[in-house]
């Protein structure tokens, strides 16, 4: 099998991937659906870049084909200078890993929250029972979970607590790089400002490559050094954060950029 080269240059290098989907209706006929096209992306390692669409822009099927899930129907996609398609998906795995945009889902609800974290490790084979478990509970006390919650169910968590849950199984395995899927929509604004500033300080902290994927520009702008929009499955803009919010080339960049700078900074989220 092939190898990833951790010291490549690039965490991710797309080229020319479009996702098309035939869909069967239940009369029998087929019908395509062209989810992403011919989609060109870098991604540096250690680059914090933000995916920014309204609903159904493609942003979740280009992240899916990042993770193995999902393969396109052409084009390439490139991790630490490999092409994925050719890597198994443990190895991906080891390598990247995803942050699911509802934490109350995400958790099987009847597994403590120390044993969920520590699974990833089970499912890679990696250390005995005992230290499994002792890995999970640095990595709980590293996203701010109490020692007295390391074996209490999801249910007893708080919604921005179960989320930093998700992010210490996303990073158990110690990836180099972590998708997040709208990490904060589910969670009240007090909570997306703790959480967000929890990503970014594990972000330095431990080297991270970083793809935040969200329909709001005023989240991604804390986060991301670059912004790449999406719209009908294509990339219509990308640029420096500064950039992007300051001189918009695109009517439809402009447009998202409008609409968070209609919102009272009172109402913004206080990090």
């Amino acid at each position: 099998m092939p190898t990833l080269d951790d010291q490549a240059e690039y965490a991710f290098e797309i080229e020319n991937v479009s996702r098309v989907y035939r869909l069967r209706s239940g009369l029998g006929q087929v019908r395509t659906l062209q989810a992403n096209h011919r989609i060109s992306l870098a991604v540096r390692r250690g680059e914090v870049v933000g995916l920014v669409g309204e609903s159904g822009s493609g942003k979740t099927t280009l992240a899916k084909m990042m993770l193995g899930l999902e393969h396109p129907t052409e084009g390439r996609i490139q991790l630490f200078g490999q092409d994925l398609e050719k890597l198994r998906l443990r190895d991906v795995a080891s390598k990247v890993q995803f942050i699911f945009q509802d934490p109350y889902s995400s958790l099987n609800p009847l597994r403590p929250i120390d044993e969920a974290v520590a699974y990833p490790l089970y499912v890679q084979g990696i250390g005995t029972r005992t230290s499994r478990r002792e890995a999970a509970w640095k990595m709980l006390a590293q996203t701010g979970i109490p020692e007295r919650s390391f074996g209490v169910l999801p249910s007893q968590l708080s919604g921005g607590q179960r989320q930093r849950v998700v992010i210490a199984r996303a990073l158990i395995l110690q990836p180099s790089v972590l998708i997040c899927d709208e990490p904060t929509s589910a969670l009240d604004v007090s909570v997306q400002a703790q959480i967000l500033n929890l990503l970014a300080d594990l972000r330095e902290r431990l080297s991270l490559t970083m793809i935040f994927i969200s329909h709001n520009l005023e989240v991604v702008r804390h986060l991301a050094s670059r912004i790449v929009v999406m719209q009908n499955g294509r990339i219509v803009e990308q640029g420096n954060t500064n950039q992007i919010f300051e001189n918009p080339k695109e009517i439809y960049t402009r447009r998202l950029v409008a609409s968070i700078m209609t919102i009272s900074p009172k109402s913004g989220i206080p990090l």
